[in-house]
């Protein structure tokens, strides 16, 4: 009896555990099956879901190419504009102090032509201005001055060149938006009159093109903005900087003609 009990245990031991591994391979292999599922559900939602450049290809696509094409039109040209000013204004940097050191040392070991020579191998429009104020230092300090302001003035020129287009194509952008809703929302009306029945279908897609052309011109203003922003600012710093550098050339010409 005592055997007997003994080999049922064992048996019900061995049974025990077989159906323990069975449970566990069976719940391992179900583990499995749902994580497979949920990353082929992850790639599918990732493949349904358009990329950012997708998405706003297909707006601009739906927005029609009359209007938008304009506005990307208006988009290129400013940033075009914008680039080469923002290059331009960043060479035209100089450092004034460095310069007003430089031609004051020259004056003091070498003359005029000595300062000359350093406002040729500087680049910059203060070092263009300070070599017309030295190229007329020897009719006087009176005809320096004044051949200083003259020439500041064609600089300022020069560093304000086709900003004016920037402002041009940041008002026009979203004028052409606003042209583009009000004629999207006379073809959505002209539907309804057709129709003689307001039905959401037939006036959603003039609507839809209307805000379409709005969006996108106001984007393209908000970007030329900031760089239009940026220019201006720089240009103000470097008309400031020739300003003050012009006033210490001119004490430093009359400091060397006593």
């Amino acid at each position: 009896m005592k055997k007997l009990f003994i080999a049922f245990a064992i048996t019900a031991f061995f049974m025990t555990s077989y159906t323990v591994n069975a449970n566990l391979a069976y719940i391992e292999n179900v583990e499995n099956t749902l994580s497979i599922q949920d990353e082929e559900a992850a790639e599918e939602a990732t493949a349904a879901s358009p990329s950012f450049t997708q998405e706003l290809k297909t707006r601009f696509i739906e927005g029609g190419p009359g209007f938008m094409g304009i506005v990307l039109i208006c988009l290129i040209l400013g940033l075009a504009i914008s680039i080469e000013r923002i290059i331009y204004l960043n060479l035209a940097t100089t450092n004034t102090e460095k310069l007003t050191s430089g031609i004051e040392e020259a004056l003091s070991s070498g003359g005029v032509d000595a300062a000359k020579e350093l406002c040729r191998n500087t680049k910059g429009p203060v070092a263009s201005i300070f070599y017309q104020g030295l190229d007329r230092i020897n009719e006087g300090v009176e005809s320096a001055e004044k051949a200083v302001v003259s020439y500041g003035g064609v600089q300022m020129g020069q560093l304000e060149k086709n900003v004016s287009w920037i402002s041009l194509f940041i008002a026009l952008a979203p004028m052409l938006g606003f042209m583009g809703t009000v004629i999207g929302m006379i073809q959505a009306f002209d539907k309804i009159e057709a129709a003689g029945d307001m039905q959401p279908s037939l006036v959603a897609g003039g609507i839809k093109v209307a805000l379409l052309t709005t969006v996108f011109g106001l984007i393209v203003a908000i970007i030329l903005q900031v760089f239009y922003n940026y220019i201006v600012a720089k240009i103000d710093s470097i008309v400031n900087d020739m300003e003050d550098a012009s006033i210490t050339l001119i004490d430093i010409l009359v400091a060397n003609k006593k």
